[in-house]
């Protein structure tokens, strides 16, 4: 039975009714010590068993963990919520920050979101997440009815029922174990194996990863499929996966691509790029992590509004696209190293921040009136950054391959600057300078020792660049020149 106005839980005071969700109904409450409002989230009767309550405690615990300012804070628990009547536990509750303000869901109903809208809640969404699942907490059931959106634009991520502590590497053995299904109205699936005690289907079938809706593995990279399946909504005002009922949602997650001629004329290349990194169907060819996606939306791509309000004529579409072909140019590399392009290739993991250790620090040119000398350089292949680093008195090489956390120095490469790759990847050149010689050297990446390559040109040499058929362009003060490897 609902509580009603006036039941007192505690030091809390019930005042309306919220919403009911799969694992809870929720209430507004006023904190009647501290004088406040708050949320309070009730475990139904019908799944006050202890299989739940131990699954609602969990949740309390995960919340716990997470302090973010994109995350709906929790202030505390209640044991047992009973009615006015006294009659019959409700269930323990959990106290909860009030978040005010329409969910994402209630938003796009209204229409899809401009770019720049979408851009901003993709942005603080993906930080609440990231923040999660560095705390090795996976959601498992993002949706835009789980995402509340205040009037100053702050975004909270709500209702971690289904989250899940993942330990690096854990493989599930099978699907989480049965809840009972007598909350068949409520928006989150529970399968009818729940029904067999077997197990059940975690998540909302829109929004659900493939290995979700199998019942097997729901790591982080569940997470990204629905947050691009969110992005997808925020952007084109549909589901990116939609059906008359759920098998038929489940088998288009399963089979099925998103429309993507659905997508405004004025979303740029690489987030949708992003999207479809998300919504890859092979878990192993997915984007890895949320990083990614803040990585692509945080990226400037100029004043941009929804279709709706963009004047169908050439020339304001010039004025738009032009700028995102230029940005696509630069993020095209970046989305390349972090987007599994195979599932038959290696998957690259791609560590975004990249330091310099156990270099102390990134040495930028020999001298220091000439910035502009190149200090790093990406491999052909774009799985490795061979930098300049310094450490104590040495300076020299340090190779990192970006799926790695530290670099390792390269012998035989003291004093070197500027180092650029062969077109082949197998070579590193450099330039060194002793007592003002410039000398342009190589070195096998494999390993081995360094060989100067003859140079004749005088004057401080400040970039090169290495052609397939062997030839060095580098250049001086005088001019360009080029020499033979």
């Amino acid at each position: 039975m609902p509580l009603v106005t006036g039941t007192r839980l505690g030091q809390y005071e019930i005042v309306a009714p919220l919403g009911a969700g799969g694992m809870g109904e929720v209430y507004r409450a006023v904190d009647t010590r501290l004088k406040r409002q708050v949320a309070i989230k009730i475990l139904p009767s019908v799944l006050a068993t202890a299989e739940g309550i131990a699954r609602f405690e969990r949740e309390a615990e995960l919340l716990a963990s997470l302090n973010h300012s994109n995350i709906a804070q929790i202030y505390g628990v209640v044991e047992d919520a009973r009615n006015t009547e006294g009659s019959g536990p409700a269930g323990p509750g959990l106290v909860m920050e009030l978040v005010e303000g329409p969910t994402l869901a209630d938003r796009i109903k209204l229409g899809p979101l401009t770019v720049n809208e979408s851009r901003a809640v993709g942005q603080q969404i993906a930080a609440a997440l990231e923040a999660a699942h560095e705390q090795g907490i996976v959601h498992r059931d993002l949706k835009p009815a789980n995402v509340k959106v205040r009037d100053d634009g702050t975004v909270k991520v709500l209702d971690f029922g289904l989250a899940k502590l993942v330990a690096p590497g854990e493989q599930d053995r099978r699907p989480d174990s049965a809840l009972s299904p007598t909350l068949s109205q409520t928006p989150t699936l529970i399968s009818p194996a729940a029904m067999t005690n077997v197990g059940m289907i975690l998540g909302t079938a829109a929004y659900m990863s493939p290995e979700q809706a199998r019942g097997k593995l729901a790591d982080k990279r569940a997470d990204v499929w629905a947050f691009g399946a969110v992005l997808y909504e925020m952007l084109s005002g549909a589901r990116a996966f939609a059906g008359d009922d759920v098998a038929d949602v489940i088998a288009a997650v399963m089979k099925s691509t998103p429309d993507w001629n659905a997508l405004p004329l004025d979303v740029p290349p690489a987030v949708v790029a992003l999207i479809k990194g998300c919504l890859e169907k092979d878990r192993a060819a997915r984007i890895r992590d949320l990083a990614a996606a803040r990585f692509v939306l945080a990226t400037d791509f100029g004043t941009v509004g929804s279709a709706a309000s963009t004047p169908a004529i050439t020339r304001s579409r010039m004025r738009v696209v032009l700028p995102w072909a230029l940005a696509a140019i630069v993020l095209g590399t970046a989305i390349g190293w972090l987007i599994p392009r195979s599932a038959g290739r290696d998957v690259l993991v791609t560590q975004l921040q990249t330091g310099v250790q156990p270099a102390e620090q990134l040495v930028t040119s020999i001298a220091s009136t000439r910035p502009s000398r190149t200090a790093m350089a990406i491999s052909p292949d774009g799985r490795s950054l061979v930098f300049v680093g310094m450490h104590g008195t040495t300076r020299q090489l340090y190779i990192r391959s970006l799926d790695r956390a530290e670099a390792t120095p390269i012998p035989g490469t003291e004093d070197a600057a500027g180092p650029f790759f062969s077109a082949d990847g197998a070579w590193i050149a450099f330039w060194t300078e002793t007592r003002g010689n410039n000398t342009i050297k190589k070195i096998p990446v494999a390993g081995g020792p360094s060989v100067s390559i003859p140079n004749t040109a005088t004057g401080r040499g400040f970039g090169a660049s290495w052609a397939e058929d062997g030839t060095i362009f580098f250049a001086t003060r005088p001019g360009v020149f080029k020499i033979s490897s």
